[in-house]
């Protein structure tokens, strides 16, 4: 292999290894408060990477409440960003959905954890 190639091999893995470091160090989403105090339709458990369950199925006007146990800090973050909790190892995010639709969301920072909501 060349001088030129093997440079221009290192320079692009610098510049690879310098983009994945940036992006995984993005800022986390801007929260939305969460809807404290109102009773839940839905409880969903937050513990050893994903959400038991996963899917889950209300009315327009109730809320999901997620309840985060273990030892990884995790969140909910809706595709639209109309719910966003903090990165937390335990406690509790309650949403309240008022239109109908499917709500898809993730933890920010494990993307193979996954849920939807579907409000009817």
């Amino acid at each position: 292999m060349s001088r030129r190639i093997a440079a221009r091999a290192a320079a692009t893995l610098g510049a690879l290894t310098l983009a994945l470091t940036l992006a995984a160090c993005a800022s986390p989403p801007e929260v939305v408060p969460s809807d404290d105090g109102v009773e839940p339709a839905v409880v969903v458990t937050v513990i050893d990477n994903r959400y038991e369950p996963s899917e889950v199925e209300i009315e327009a006007g109730e809320a999901v409440q997620w309840v985060f146990q273990g030892s990884a800090k995790h969140d909910v973050v809706a595709d639209d960003g109309s719910f966003v909790s903090e990165l937390m190892y335990e406690g509790t995010y309650t949403h309240v959905f008022d239109e109908s639709g499917e709500f898809p969301y993730v933890c920010s920072i494990h993307p193979e954890m996954t849920g939807v909501v579907h409000v009817n």
